[in-house]
């Protein structure tokens, strides 16, 4: 990626599509500006300091440790979604006016003469302990967590693009440890709906920033392999947490899922204190700026990347809204995002009650229906990373002298359609292999093949999230916030009601019907490699 030097008001400034693949935190300006001393840059372009100068050990240790801090906030999305989802189902059939019977419903056939002996072993516990039978408060224990998770990227995102990516990493996981402890210690159900909501807040730090963070360090050739690595750690959660927590359901109590994440989060978080390395350019320089003014006492000094007046922080605070609201891209992959991750949401809703009631699996062995989603998405967004920096490599190649750099090239329908049909084509399976009750192996593959077909084309982590980052790489934390908002909102809230679409069509028409939802989403990447650049120079806010 070229070099630019930044202005001192390059943080509220229009990013144009001319200068995409310039952004902040590769600016090389020389020790004070040419025209006014007092304004402190790097060295030159090959300043030590500069994040983007870091010998590579260096900044592949800061994205591994950002990928393992992302990864707690998912692995206690994913292992309370083992017994959760037994709350959201039991919630929806104590829904007065729903009628099921075995032709229309397989899955629930047996459902209700079971009662509440169908819950799984933690919710049991965990609603008996409570003395609650509120089909409300059940149905929002999953989703308090979503709207933590929406709403906490609104405020990390625009701090760390003023403060810096180390506070926000250290303060996000400090807090969210301390809260998975109060988790632990409930003794009501409101006091756990409240600490889960904290828990969704502060949870969402590290994946808030972890993109941000990749742009400070890693050059547009080498992007895709570096968010594929920090995405690895988020992925682990599908993997790990419904394995454990099942198993620690099962056998030692659900407290004991939150005890986990407290010491998970508290033990990453002291090696992230001793090595995790501040990334983001313009906290660098005010700190440089500082230690000089301690030097040479001119209190003049000032960096050329100032970003702490109060103007700038106001608009730090507003930018993801703006994002959304003002930037037809952002808000189109938004939209396309939480679409695509409610719809995974809803069919993982029926695993709990699908492999346990169709297949007899225990509560232990139900957690290891979530590993082929996991290993779908580590293989979808290792090949999606590799793909993208070969496609980025390419274009730079053939690039005539002058030309600006089009992230659109990440869009190329050739790579987004085929695993687009592929997260569709995962839909239609499962839903009609568990419909018929096949053996489990084929509905879990198809899991597999949708969740790497999610991964490769619909998925924020890779093809529309990169798009997202290298059009605005200046604020790709704030575009992310903007699209974890819609993604958090729509993937957590849209359970609570769709298991009737199961109840009333079955779980065969019911994944046929999300299946053509999923096929109406394949042209969305195809429109925008076409028409995303006309876009972005048609409506470019002041950020």
């Amino acid at each position: 990626m070229n070099d630019t030097t930044t202005s001192n008001d390059s943080v509220c400034a229009e990013k144009t599509p001319q200068n995409d693949n310039q952004d902040r935190s590769s600016s090389t300006a020389s020790q004070t500006d040419g025209d006014d001393p007092n304004i402190i840059g790097w060295n030159g372009p090959d300043d030590a300091e500069n994040p983007m100068n870091w010998p590579p050990r260096k900044k592949w240790m800061n994205i591994a440790l950002m990928s393992l801090l992302t990864m707690i906030s998912w692995v206690d999305w994913f292992s309370c979604i083992v017994c959760e989802n037994w709350l959201i189902y039991i919630a929806f059939l104590q829904t007065p006016g729903i009628t099921r019977t075995k032709s229309s419903h397989p899955a629930s056939a047996n459902r209700i003469s079971k009662g509440s002996s169908m819950f799984a072993p933690g919710v049991a516990k965990i609603m008996v302990e409570f003395n609650s039978t509120s089909s409300l408060l059940a149905t929002f224990v999953v989703s308090i967590y979503f709207i933590g998770y929406a709403f906490g990227p609104l405020v990390f995102a625009p701090l760390s693009e003023i403060y810096g990516r180390v506070y926000i990493y250290h303060g996000g996981n400090s807090a969210f440890a301390l809260v998975s402890v109060g988790a632990a210690l409930s003794h009501s159900m409101g006091m756990l709906l409240a600490l889960r909501f904290l828990m969704g807040i502060f949870g969402s730090a590290p994946t808030t920033v972890g993109v941000g963070s990749i742009i400070d360090v890693v050059d547009l050739e080498w992007r895709g392999r570096a968010v594929s690595i920090w995405a690895m750690g988020p992925l682990l959660g599908p993997c790990v947490g419904p394995v454990v927590g099942g198993y620690v359901v099962e056998y030692i109590g659900w407290r004991w899922v939150y005890w986990i994440l407290a010491i998970m989060g508290g033990g990453l978080g002291i090696v992230g204190l001793l090595l995790m390395r501040e990334t983001y350019a313009p906290t660098l320089l005010e700190r440089k700026v500082r230690r000089l003014r301690s030097e040479t006492g001119n209190q003049s000094l000032r960096s050329k990347m100032d970003t702490r007046s109060h103007k700038l922080v106001k608009l730090a605070i507003i930018r993801p809204v703006k994002f959304l609201v003002k930037t037809p891209m952002v808000t189109i992959i938004a939209l396309y995002v939480g679409i695509a991750y409610g719809i995974l949401n809803l069919l993982i809703a029926t695993f709990s009650f699908v492999y346990a009631d169709q297949y007899n699996f225990s509560e232990g062995i139900l957690g290891l229906s979530f590993l082929p989603a996991g290993v779908g998405m580590m293989i979808g967004v290792v090949s999606y990373g590799n793909l993208a920096d070969y496609l980025v490599q390419r274009s730079q190649k053939d690039q005539q002298p002058g030309m600006a750099y089009r992230p659109e090239i990440k869009l190329t329908p050739w790579a987004t359609v085929p695993v687009g049909f592929a997260f569709c084509a995962g839909m239609f399976i499962y839903g009609w292999t568990t419909e018929e009750r096949v053996h489990w192996i084929v509905p879990m593959l198809a899991v597999a093949v949708l969740c790497f077909g999610l991964m490769g084309a619909t998925a924020s982590l890779m093809s529309l999230q990169n798009y997202q980052i290298d059009s605005y790489p200046a604020y790709a934390s704030s575009g992310s916030a903007a699209i974890t908002l819609s993604r958090s909102l729509v993937g957590g809230l849209l359970p609570l009601s769709g298991l009737r679409i199961y109840d009333s069509l079955g779980l065969g028409w019911g994944n046929t019907v999300l299946g053509l939802i999923a096929v109406s989403l394949i042209p969305v990447p195809v429109l925008l490699y076409f028409y995303g650049e006309r876009l972005r120079k048609r409506y470019t806010p002041t950020l």
